[in-house]
């Protein structure tokens, strides 16, 4: 049974995306083209209290796929698979197609 992790606050929990290195036909791509740092959401806590109580919701929804800083975050290992627990505010936008 694997654990689940639900984030406390404006807690965003993240599976990196990691680009192909290579085309499907072999042909090696360059550095920079793999250097995208981003992630889809998994899991998005409930949203940080304000000072009189209300609750100001977390910016992205599960399934997003979002901009991530070079650095930052923290590593979590749920089962086999590793995720990345970041704050609303250090994600840094939302990729669209």
């Amino acid at each position: 049974m694997a654990k689940r992790l639900i984030p406390s606050l404006n807690r965003v929990l993240v599976e990196k995306i990691i680009p192909p290195s290579k085309t499907s036909y072999g042909i090696l791509l360059p550095e920079k083209t793999t250097k995208l740092n981003s992630g889809k959401v998994v899991v998005v806590g409930p949203g940080a209290p304000t000072m009189d109580g209300n609750i100001i919701p977390v910016s992205v929804k599960e399934g997003h796929t979002v901009l991530l800083p070079d650095y930052g975050g923290m590593e979590v290992k749920l089962g086999d698979k590793e995720y990345h627990l970041f704050r609303d505010d250090d994600i840094l936008g939302t990729l669209h197609d």
